[in-house]
């Protein structure tokens, strides 16, 4: 498919005006295609000649076109390109019918039919340029228009749209007029669904799953609604521009490749946020995060589009600032900032650390190819960090006046970085224009390193700083409690902005010292050595959760650098977790501790007695939580002692009993993880996957049960699992991620040896066959990451100096490589 080139748009959008789009949905034409029919009324503009431009549109097949009444010739297209040719200025009207394929993929309109009780449903997914893929467009942010939609559905299907949608009989349904909207932001979802719904400050909401979902959904309705409307109502307090739309509904979509997408009055999710098994109140929080991220793009995203994709992040860097703070601020769920510190802050140091890095708001997106991959820890966790320093610099009441002078200028329309920042300058004296340039144009993590120096009583604090950007941080003083030898208490906090001028007397030798100390700037931290042997002694006795997040991304970032032994955060692992309270640092502690020390970062000798040390820490965990008192870490470590098993006799017991002693009692989800497991360790077999997806037919327990086929250490089931990922295209994204995840696993290395060098030619080719989801999916998931050893990196590496990979499988495989090289360099480092 040809992409579309930001010179390309611009001279589009100096051309064009788009004022209206009515598009007419067919989905009851069968199994494989819908009909679809689109009226464009656009304006070339008085000030142009005749002139030349295109739609975008990508059919099955296309049938008719009309421009002005008068036929054109639908063999005509090129590509996904139809030549618009001699326009004069002056309004015209262009017709397309044509048939579109549905997709398996996430991709344009998906077709999903659930296992579970044979019923089907349809969302679409236009985003960043599918909307071809369901309709004809001239597809780029800056061409908004007003869209008219009409659906035709099978009967008993609700159809889900931006405005209110009516049903005017025999199938028929149609959608309010939207205001001005971009092309990727619209949205339809059909289906029967089951629906909750209600008013709040006289707008009608809803919330909706899949059938089989229901008494899940009905279960959880009074917190997502209660989110919903504290979210809302919060939002109002700080915007002065009131939500732009004329309904909100949230729909829980199966198979969805995101998290969420912020369709204006329609936002979709990932169907996994309609909890079916026990879950932890960290994953409650992130759900509820989510609700918040999405609604703040109705203002940040929806309301004002970005102009062109090199300002992509001002969409989702806003949205996760807000998102984080806003759930944090009105609901329940206060600690939301510790969960961005332990999960989203380490994505984005990772990918800031990578050969792909760009900065928050790169100048250089020259395609839409180019635009996609930029959604990542950079345009998310980086930039909601940012603004975060930029809010603590700046102050949130000037920060808020900027933001609603930026919705005021530029509401139901198009802006770019310099239009934020212009209105951001309009409510403060600061210098906003030279902090964006300072850290919105470059690139790499600053690390900040303390040095104590002086007599004690008479100490001096000096921060250093490897990097260039200004920082304003909080520098936390701590001192052992002399009347509990495990306790350390906050001596002071102090405000410190680097580069500093002096360095700070701060008096007597502190047992600690932590910069960033409340999470407040983006930056690697490293101790003083009298602050790291503390640090070893009593990382538990810390009183704050955000602080002692700080403490373990710094120890997470000097294993990775190389400068920690992979053992010895082991070690402080093991001797500080099982006393922590907090759910996000125990999880992310253990993800890290088993995901990447020890399945990568140590060698695979070294590699059993890693697994030991963490199955005894989830043992003590377990034991820690049998009072009933904390059923959250005990879930955690439940999970993380069935991920650890070396030996099959403990988990097994579990299964066949459906319990672990002492509870939980094991749902779906925990006994495909034991399942799992198990069939890594040749501990089952094929009738009792069998059996367990005859308990579980739901499409969850179809992904489970790929997942279990793919990991066993068996011949044949590895080949079946290749041949159904990269020799047909059979596999929904959700099954192909499942069979990817199954199949490498570490205890298998040698049984999976052979497919390592044919990853690379035929990932390449199923990326170009199946586009751009799958390509995602297959360098994520099917990538050989187990395979630490200078052979991997070498046939990878040799991969990409070709040119068959596209944009989306290239960046992963960049980013892969540049892990998998860092984890020779952690090795090695552990070596000497």
């Amino acid at each position: 498919m040809s992409v579309l080139t930001r010179d390309e748009a611009q001279t589009r959008s100096r051309l064009l005006d788009v004022h209206h789009y009515a598009i007419d949905l067919d989905l009851t034409r069968g199994d494989e295609t819908f009909d679809s029919r689109t009226v464009i009324r656009f304006t070339v503009r008085d000030d142009t000649d005749s002139t030349d431009t295109f739609v975008e549109v990508r059919p099955a097949e296309l049938r008719t076109v009309t421009l002005d009444g008068q036929p054109l010739d639908p063999a005509a297209l090129d590509d996904n390109r139809l030549a618009l040719k001699s326009l004069a200025p002056g309004e015209h009207e262009l017709r397309v019918e044509a048939a579109m394929r549905y997709s398996s993929t996430g991709e344009g309109m998906h077709r999903f039919t659930d296992p579970a009780d044979g019923e089907t449903y349809l969302y679409t997914q236009l985003f960043l340029d599918d909307v071809q893929r369901v309709f004809a467009a001239f597809d780029q942010p800056d061409l908004k228009a007003v869209f008219d939609l009409a659906v035709t559905a099978p009967e008993g299907w609700t159809v889900l749209a931006n405005g209110v949608t009516e049903h005017l009989g025999d199938g028929r349904w149609q959608a309010a007029t939207t205001p001005l909207i971009s092309t990727y932001l619209v949205a339809v979802a059909a289906g029967p669904w089951h629906s909750v719904r209600t008013e709040h400050r006289g707008l009608p909401f809803g919330i909706h799953c899949r059938r089989s979902l229901a008494r899940h959904l009905d279960a959880d309705a009074g917190e997502l609604l209660d989110v919903t409307r504290a979210c809302f109502d919060r939002y109002h307090e700080k915007f002065t521009e009131p939500y732009p739309f004329d309904s909100y509904d949230q729909a829980f979509v199966p198979e969805f490749n995101a998290g969420a997408m912020e369709n204006p009055g329609l936002v979709t999710f990932r169907d996994e946020f309609v909890f079916r098994s026990a879950v932890t109140e960290t994953q409650r929080q992130t759900r509820a995060m989510v609700i918040a991220h999405e609604m703040a793009h109705m203002w940040f995203g929806d309301l004002v589009t970005l102009r062109w994709w090199d300002d992509i992040w001002l969409n989702e860097s806003f949205a996760e600032y807000m998102g984080y703070q806003t759930t944090a601020e009105a609901t329940r769920f206060a600690d939301t900032w510790t969960d961005f510190g332990v999960t989203r802050k380490a994505w984005g140091y990772d990918a800031d650390q990578r050969p792909s890095t760009h900065p928050v708001a790169p100048e250089n997106v020259e395609d839409t190819a180019s635009a996609l991959l930029n959604f990542d820890g950079i345009s998310y966790a980086k930039g909601a960090s940012a603004l975060r320093q930029l809010v603590t610099w700046l102050g949130e009441k000037d920060f808020l006046a900027g933001i609603n002078i930026h919705f005021e200028r530029h509401k139901f329309g198009n802006a770019a970085l310099a239009d934020f920042i212009d209105s951001l300058a309009a409510a403060t004296d600061r210098d906003v224009h030279a902090w964006a340039d300072a850290w919105l144009r470059t690139t790499g993590v600053d690390t900040l390193t303390p040095r104590v120096t002086g007599d004690n009583g008479g100490r001096l604090l000096a921060v250093d700083r490897a990097g260039s950007r200004p920082h304003r941080v909080a520098v936390g003083l701590y001192d052992r409690d002399p009347g509990d030898e495990g306790r350390l208490t906050l001596r002071e906090r102090l405000d410190v902005d680097l580069p500093q001028a002096e360095p700070r007397p701060i008096g007597k030798l502190p047992a600690l010292v932590v910069l960033n100390d409340g999470d407040l700037s983006y930056a690697k931290v490293r101790f003083d050595a009298e602050s790291f042997r503390t640090v070893r002694e009593g990382l538990s006795g810390l009183p704050d959760p955000l602080t002692r997040a700080v403490v373990w991304n710094a120890l997470r970032d000097a294993v990775r650098d190389g400068e920690l032994p992979a053992g010895t955060y082991l070690d402080i692992a093991r001797a500080h977790l099982p006393y922590e309270t907090d759910l996000a640092l125990v999880d992310g502690v253990l993800a890290f501790a088993a995901g990447q020390v020890a399945d990568r970062y140590v060698t695979p000798e070294r590699r059993p007695a890693a697994l030991s040390t963490l199955a005894e820490l989830c043992r003590d965990l377990i034991r820690r939580t049998e009072d009933g008192d904390h059923p959250g870490l005990r879930l955690i470590a439940v999970r993380h002692r069935i991920a650890t098993a070396a030996h099959p006799d403990t988990i097994a017991a579990w299964l066949a009993d459906g319990t672990v002693p002492g509870g939980p009692e094991l749902d779906p989800e925990l006994r495909w993880r034991i399942l799992t497991r198990l069939a890594v360790l040749g501990a089952t077999g094929e009738e009792a996957i069998a059996a367990e997806l005859a308990r579980d037919p739901s499409a969850t327990g179809q992904e489970g049960a790929a997942r279990c086929r793919a990991a066993l250490p068996d011949a044949e089931a590895k080949s079946r699992a290749w041949e159904a990922m990269f020799a047909t295209d059979d596999l929904s994204n959700y099954l192909f991620t499942a069979t990817a995840q199954g199949f490498w696993q570490p205890e298998q290395a040698d049984l999976v040896r052979d497919y390592v060098p044919r990853y690379y030619a035929e990932a390449v080719a199923v990326a170009a066959r199946r586009g751009p989801a799958i390509a995602d999916a297959a360098g994520r998931w099917a990538f050989p990451g187990h395979a630490v050893d200078d052979a991997n990196l070498r046939l990878g590496r040799e991969c990409l100096a070709g040119d068959g990979p596209i944009p989306a499988l290239r960046r992963k495989l960049a980013d892969q490589l540049d892990d998998l090289a860092r984890a020779l360099r952690v090795r090695e480092a552990d070596a000497r």
